[in-house]
């Protein structure tokens, strides 16, 4: 087995990332890490567990550490940040330089020249970005980063239909509340309510989705042509990212052609990889947040109302935002660097 740990993993990530990894076939959690003020309590006390599942009982009892390189074992084989950006951004180059191998889902570095942002099924030659990430930094360990919740929902549909020649993206998104945090988002602002802002989103979607969809060189990432644009949105589901995606390509597929290609998406041999990758939905109605989000046990994107428009087509896609959007994206990210020899 491989031995994993969990930086900050008393929040809303953290805690799915403990849930996601109890009883993995390949990996056993033996450090979990969280704020001075958890360090030293039991993680049954210091998490104030809230998903509907019971605490794992094999991690319930384990002392929470500080999140700090000389707190945590170095035969530790790999970490899975759910950190703030602010702290992911002081502590992770500290555990990458310690020799830590960091499977991350924080914001911070995720366009870095260096750092590889992957989605497994999309991009997985990317990893190989992380000896030009060695050679720069001096690092024994390595950083590698999944998307943000919303980007990695919209770009494994972008992949298959790049085929039709990708040349422009327009997403608006309809985001859950737990996108934001357990604390995030307020009853009073979100209740009856649409919020047609999140700070910061936009800018994540455009850059992130094209250099997912770039070619790694092997030297760098070139980022995609295709131009992005995105108008994100709160609004008051629990769970599950619902996006309104319109795009634009050289060729003219039909619709069918288009639901043939999401559909054949290709999906890897990874304890956590969705088989299918893509599930799409013939009815004009779906998918919808409360019926798919739990699509390939949350891995999986949902696809449907396929159509053509005056300026090309017009889909909707989704996905669980802290399973496949967050602590799913980046333990399958794990996966792909244990099969491939990066550990």
């Amino acid at each position: 087995m491989t031995s994993v740990g969990v930086l900050g993993a008393t929040g809303a990530v953290g805690q799915r990332f403990v849930q996601l990894l109890d009883g993995h076939p390949e990996f056993d959690v033996s450090v979990l890490t969280a704020s001075p003020a958890s360090a030293g309590d039991s993680y049954r006390e210091a998490a104030k567990w809230r998903l509907d599942t019971p605490i794992p009982e094999d991690v319930a009892e384990t002392t929470v550490r500080a999140t700090d390189p000389e707190e945590i074992p170095d035969d530790t084989d790999l970490l899975f940040s759910a950190l703030p950006s602010d702290v992911g951004a002081a502590v992770e180059p500290e555990l990458c330089e310690a020799g830590f191998v960091v499977s991350s889902n924080s914001s911070n570095a995720r366009t870095d020249e260096d750092v590889p942002l992957v989605i497994p099924e999309v991009n997985a030659d990317h990893l190989d970005l992380i000896d030009v990430q060695r050679d720069e930094r001096g690092w024994d360990g390595a950083l590698v980063k999944n998307p943000n919740c919303s980007t990695i929902t919209m770009v494994p549909t972008l992949a298959a239909i790049d085929e039709f020649g990708l040349e422009r993206v327009h997403v608006s998104t309809l985001q859950a509340v737990s996108g934001a945090g357990y604390s995030g988002v307020s009853s009073m602002e979100i209740l009856d309510n649409v919020v047609p802002h999140i700070g910061g989103e936009e800018a994540k979607m455009e850059t992130e989705s094209r250099k997912l969809l770039g070619e790694f060189t092997g030297a760098e990432v070139q980022y995609h042509d295709a131009v992005v644009s995105a108008s994100c949105n709160r609004v008051p589901t629990l769970d599950g990212h619902l996006e309104n995606v319109f795009v634009e390509t050289d060729d003219d597929p039909t619709p069918a052609d288009v639901a043939d290609a999401l559909a054949d998406a290709p999906t890897l041999d990874l304890p956590s990889a969705p088989d299918p990758l893509i599930r799409v939905f013939e009815e004009p109605d779906r998918p919808q947040p409360r019926l798919d989000r739990m699509a390939g046990d949350g891995m999986a994107v949902a696809a449907g109302g396929i159509q053509t428009t005056d300026t090309g087509l017009q889909y909707n896609c989704l996905a669980h935002n802290t399973i496949r959007g967050a602590a799913g994206a980046s333990v399958l990210n794990g996966e792909l660097l244990a099969s491939e020899g990066w550990l």
